[in-house]
């Protein structure tokens, strides 16, 4: 037992949640361990996930994924200034610790933050600023978070929350979507759910301490919400990406015609042509993550049959088409190979071992991809 002297000295812990921001790389929101010292007279916050643009090698590190980032330890105040600026909402949850895990819990935050131990290899779902902070309550805690929150789920997949989170920035919505492979599709459970800051603040609200009582004891709004909050659901853009994929068909069948104007084989000749470019040069991207990174959520991604490397060799039928003729034989089977795997991608939503949410890409470019190989057939001889 301690003293009372003693116990006045022991850390006030808490965890701080910063709701979203509108920069895309606060789209996710954040949170932090504040450690109240009555012994040092300070108050402190415990931020993980920090970055700097200007560290030597950093976009070489993204590329690859191998990205270092780092603790770092701020007075509350200060940290708290820039999401006032911002708008950003903040809670702060008191814990029920016992002094020995407060005592650890700083002592482990202060060895942390050292310059030689701060910095660490960073996961977008495994070990960002959130994961960290639930790692490190969870350690101190003796393993009891992660018992509590393996085995019970929301059904809610590391896609899901990162979709959502990001659907108000459509060019971040659609690159999410798009880069991502089957890894972020199962289900995760409430320990999984952690990588969301604003998911580990509702988690904590549900824990117990060892001895079954509430382990927030009391929760507490530093800063009002002044901006949006992101929506509580991923949006259902499945039909917007089926008529968009139904019109291109359409709308390339009618152009690329033999018997169309010539203007609009033209236009329809060079717009394809960027289309397979982009879908060439995304395709080899897809392809590179997985193979040549460390960016594991991005392996074994099943939208590189949609966005096909072989339609780059596609580009040479841009002409034949401009002129209504019939490409080479070549070009029609690499055309029918694109749109073969645009079929697998559509066969592999049948089979229960493959987990990817690609639906929304195959309706917007199989229809296409199946045109554009009924436009390149050779004529038939009489």
């Amino acid at each position: 037992m301690l003293c009372t002297t003693a116990l006045a000295q022991v850390p006030r812990i808490g965890v701080v949640t910063m709701a979203p921001g509108e920069d895309y790389w606060a789209r996710f929101g954040h949170n932090a361990i504040l450690v109240d010292d009555p012994a040092a007279g300070t108050r402190t916050l415990y931020n993980y996930g920090y970055f700097d643009f200007e560290q030597p090698g950093f976009l070489t590190r993204f590329l690859r994924g191998r990205m270092l980032y780092e603790l770092a330890a701020l007075p509350m105040e200060q940290d708290l200034r820039g999401y006032e600026i911002d708008g950003r909402g903040v809670i702060l949850q008191w814990l029920d610790v016992t002094p020995e895990q407060a005592f650890a819990l700083r002592d482990f935050l202060v060895w942390n933050a050292l310059p030689e131990n701060k910095d660490y290899h960073y996961d977008y779902f495994l070990q960002n600023c959130s994961t960290k902070v639930r790692d490190a309550l969870d350690d101190a805690l003796g393993g009891t978070l992660k018992r509590q929150w393996q085995g019970r789920s929301h059904g809610f997949t590391y896609r899901s929350e990162a979709l959502r989170l990001s659907s108000t920035l459509p060019w971040l919505y659609l690159g999410i979507h798009l880069g991502l492979g089957p890894f972020v599709d199962r289900p995760m459970t409430w320990w999984d759910e952690g990588y969301v800051p604003g998911r580990l603040a509702d988690a904590l609200r549900e824990a117990k301490t060892a001895d079954g009582g509430p382990l927030v004891v009391q929760e507490l709004q530093l800063l009002p919400q002044r901006i949006a909050l992101p929506p509580s659901s991923p949006p259902d853009w499945r039909w917007r990406f089926a008529f968009a994929g139904l019109g291109l068909a359409l709308l390339f069948g009618l152009a690329l015609h033999p018997r169309a104007p010539r203007a609009a084989r033209v236009a329809g000749a060079s717009a394809i042509g960027v289309l397979w470019l982009g879908f060439g040069l995304v395709g080899l991207g897809l392809l590179a993550l997985w193979i040549a990174t460390d960016h594991s959520a991005a392996w074994q991604n099943e939208n590189a049959l949609l966005f096909n490397p072989l339609c780059l060799l596609l580009l040479a039928a841009v002409p034949a088409l401009a002129r209504g003729d019939a490409p080479s034989r070549w070009l029609a089977r690499f055309a029918l190979a694109v749109a073969a795997c645009a079929c697998f991608a559509f066969f592999f939503k049948f089979l229960p071992f493959r987990i990817q949410s690609t639906g929304d890409w195959i309706a917007l470019l199989l229809p296409l991809h199946l045109v554009l190989a009924l436009r390149l057939r050779p004529a038939r001889r009489a």
